[in-house]
């Protein structure tokens, strides 16, 4: 599911021109660690703040020079990660998001816009 998500990505410019379809880094945690999501990243010029869980770290470590290098981690920009996942915590608050009672994408889709727009007001 990460490729799909990945080509649905389009951030608006402030200005006149079309919306860019390639972010800057994606962040995510360490189930998003496979090679296939990080060569996609790689190949669309993206930088991925993905932490390498244990176990690759081991396979890579016991295969020794030809386990290769460690992937690049940016620790400080995924500190910023805390922040979203306190926003999906605020929208699993609401039952019929959190169970996904809706068999619709589209009336999923604005059960969480509605309730996006009622934490706007509350705060």
């Amino acid at each position: 599911m990460f490729a799909p998500v990945i080509d649905t990505i389009s951030v608006p410019r402030l200005g006149p021109g079309r919306a860019r379809t390639r972010p800057d880094a994606v962040m995510g945690d360490k189930a998003y660690s496979s090679r296939a999501n990080r060569e996609l990243l790689r190949s669309r010029n993206i930088k991925a703040v993905i932490p390498e869980p244990a176990d690759q770290i081991a396979n890579r470590k016991r295969k020794g020079s030809r386990g290769g290098r460690p992937v690049a981690f940016d620790s400080h920009a995924y500190k910023g990660r805390a922040a979203v996942e306190q926003s999906f915590n605020l929208f699993k608050q609401w039952r019929g998001i959190a169970t996904r009672y809706d068999k619709l994408a589209q009336t999923y889709r604005a059960g969480v816009a509605l309730y996006a727009v009622l934490i706007w007001l509350r705060q």
